[in-house]
């Protein structure tokens, strides 16, 4: 039996089916929310020892995050995903405190404004306001990026536009499975459309048009994949062999070696999209995340030193 298969089955026995329930472009949007909220009624309690605070991010709303081993010299911005249309802080509570603890940081988790109601440049409006509002009690280099699907893709415009702008970068930034490229270019969405278990290449156009409305979808503080990367900080990529957004993340790292970049790209075999965030249920989540926790760790320990 194949890993994707053992996966979809794994999670149907746990009641986790909607996981693997590729989603209806002709769902309201409504719904959609509905369903991602509903799916916090499942997550776990975390460790003794972590504290979850609301807190006004410059306008902002967010949680930080902090566990036992978290650092007060060390924060991760995170950047939820949900084609920037669904999700939240809540929705990714499972998750964030194990960054924290594995990057031995604390975690700023942004609610930022969703689209259709408030598409492009709201995202990255919210995600640079509070990228400021981290620099007014925090040194740089003990700062990070992170965000998964879209909220990589945003990640990483994030770090463009923070350098347009003259700001300090941080010491690195990690992009999960990340949606560079709105203008849906990348071969592996027909390529693997019917190997991804999670995502439905016939969605993507809709999320785009929702985000964008009217934009540009070559804009690179839109789709980084267009943007220039030269300067940017270590970037950690993590993605699935069998997504649709595979070639998103590898033209990305491509584009950011070729400007000299340091960035590590990592293509996990069978992985589904964003499996990271299964990591009370599945192994490989869990090596992923300790994967990502070294590699801040080590960003954060050798921005120190410069």
């Amino acid at each position: 039996m194949s890993q994707r298969i053992s996966f979809r089955a794994e999670l149907a026995r746990l009641g986790l089916r909607w996981f693997v329930k590729r989603p209806s472009h002709r769902q309201p949007i409504e719904q959609a929310r509905q369903t991602f909220r509903a799916m916090e009624m499942l997550i776990p309690y975390p460790p003794l020892g972590t504290v979850t605070s609301a807190v006004d991010a410059a306008g902002v709303p967010a949680d930080l995050i902090a566990t036992k081993m978290s650092r007060p010299d060390r924060c991760v911005l995170f950047l939820h995903g949900g084609a920037y249309r669904v999700g939240a802080p809540s929705t990714y509570r499972h998750f964030t405190w194990r960054i924290a603890t594995a990057a031995r940081a604390r975690v700023l988790a942004i609610d930022y404004r969703l689209a259709p109601e408030c598409p492009y440049p709201a995202a990255i409006e919210d995600a640079l306001a509070s990228y400021r509002w981290l620099l007014g009690s925090n040194d740089p280099r003990g700062l990070a990026v992170m965000g998964d699907s879209a909220g990589g893709g945003l990640a990483l415009a994030l770090l463009m536009k923070l350098r347009d702008s003259g700001l300090p970068l941080p010491a690195a930034a990690v992009a999960l499975s990340p949606w560079t490229d709105l203008a849906l270019t990348g071969p592996s969405l027909k390529a693997n459309a019917a190997s991804d278990p999670m995502l439905n290449a016939d969605d993507l156009p809709i999320f785009a048009a929702d985000y964008l409305a009217g934009s540009d979808p070559r804009n690179p503080y839109a789709s980084p994949l267009y943007g220039d990367p030269r300067g940017l900080p270590p970037t950690l990529i993590q993605v699935g062999s069998d997504e649709i957004l595979r070639d998103d993340a590898a033209r990305m790292a491509e584009n950011m070696r070729g400007a000299g970049c340091h960035v590590e790209l990592q293509i996990w075999r069978r992985m589904p999209h964003t499996w990271q965030l299964l990591a009370a249920v599945l192994p490989e989540a869990r090596w992923a995340v300790a994967t990502i926790g070294a590699f801040l760790d080590r960003m954060f320990t050798a921005a120190a030193v410069r």
